[in-house]
């Protein structure tokens, strides 16, 4: 490894260090870092679980780390105990790891597919907007404000049932109505950045439009997204899981967290723990995002105590 390459990792990790630093100062922030930390671990773990029991055709290898099989049956709603933590469900299936089954994809997987890709799109048209302005910019802003205009919540319901009301057409009804506040996002970033002596000068010296992309614009409009993002993955998860509750978006066969939870109604008020357990996870996922968000969102906008 060249010594250059040695300095840009130490530089990576160095920054990287200092964010996590000044976010450890706000205990709100620091907790949820430390819960989004939790999660992104956890769903890369049991993720690649999963994965690879299903390459492998060994379902059993996805429980390894689970205290028992999501789907064996057990005495139907136990309350929880040692033996089972959080209680049983009606069919007397462990609660506590079907929840650890299912975040991976009834969580982790939506709002990172969700939010990347609204990102990407909303990078592509909201730069391209405010930098090229004309009638580019105006038809852009008419199509953004048509979708800001309906709930995202209700386009995703429309759009998800007119697509099979699967798990992937769940995602591609978040994508299809997530992506306009980033590209409205982007396009005022680049509208501040483009104004700078920086960007003249690079158009001045002849620099590629790709580059110019990458390199001038994307880079320096994308920190302000970064956090904005932060708080937008909570927001993905707790509107996947309202789906999910309503009956959209299920993956037959599969727990899922917004499932449930309302199957867990039916056992109101005496197996309080089938719904509350389900509901209250999703809640502290979501609250961890959007505390980190928040703290970020006071970092990049000069507001934190450093």
């Amino acid at each position: 490894m060249t010594e250059q390459a040695i300095i840009s990792r130490r530089g990576i990790a160095s920054s990287l260090w200092n964010w996590v630093k000044l976010i450890a100062k706000d205990p709100a922030g620091l907790l949820g870092l430390v819960i989004v930390t939790l999660f992104i671990l956890w769903s890369i773990i049991q993720g690649s679980l999963e994965l690879l029991a299903s390459y492998l055709h060994h379902p059993s290898l996805a429980y390894i780390l689970l205290p028992h099989n999501p789907y064996a049956f057990g005495p139907p709603l136990k309350p929880p105990s040692l033996t089972y933590l959080f209680g049983t469900n009606g069919n007397g299936q462990d609660i506590l790891s079907r929840i650890l089954y299912s975040i991976p994809y009834s969580a982790a997987y939506p709002a990172f597919l969700v939010v990347l890709s609204a990102i990407l799109i909303g990078a592509a048209l909201g730069i391209s907007a405010g930098y090229l302005g004309g009638w580019w910019d105006e038809v852009l802003m008419r199509v953004t404000d048509a979708f800001l205009s309906i709930p995202a919540i209700v386009l995703a319901i429309v759009v998800a049932v007119l697509l099979k009301a699967s798990f992937i057409g769940m995602i591609y009804s978040f994508i299809i109505v997530w992506w306009p506040i980033y590209a409205r996002l982007f396009r005022a970033e680049t509208l501040r950045v483009k104004a700078m002596d920086y960007v003249a000068a690079a158009q001045l010296y002849g620099v590629s439009p790709l580059r110019l992309f990458f390199r001038y614009l994307f880079v320096n409009t994308v920190d302000p997204i970064i956090a904005y993002a932060m708080l937008d993955f909570g927001n993905v998860i707790l509107a996947a899981s309202i789906l999910n509750f309503i009956g959209v978006g299920l993956q037959p066969g599969l727990p899922i967290l917004g499932e449930m939870a309302s199957d867990g109604l039916s056992g109101l008020p005496l197996a309080w723990w089938w719904a509350i357990f389900p509901s209250v996870t999703i809640l502290i996922i979501a609250l961890g995002f959007v505390l980190l968000g928040d703290r970020l969102q006071d970092i990049i906008g000069g507001r934190a105590a450093y």
